[in-house]
């Protein structure tokens, strides 16, 4: 039983879509690869505030910043 845990950070508006996507491709994924029921597959998506993320010791904005 597969218990995936999607973070993402809460900008742009991820879309239902999207998010139906993730959620299927992870499934697929599992199933193809490891031979797992699509059925007891759980996916969760967690989205996250850029405030409550960091990269490399910074705030993820900040990060991104220097990064360009």
């Amino acid at each position: 039983m597969p218990y995936v845990n999607i973070k993402i950070t809460r900008e742009g508006g991820t879309t239902p879509e999207q998010k139906a996507e993730l959620i299927k491709g992870t499934t697929d994924l599992l199933q193809r690869v490891l031979d797992k029921n699509p059925a007891t597959t759980f996916v969760v998506i967690d989205e996250v505030e850029m405030e409550d993320w960091g990269v490399g010791g910074l705030p993820v904005e900040e990060y991104r910043k220097r990064a360009t």
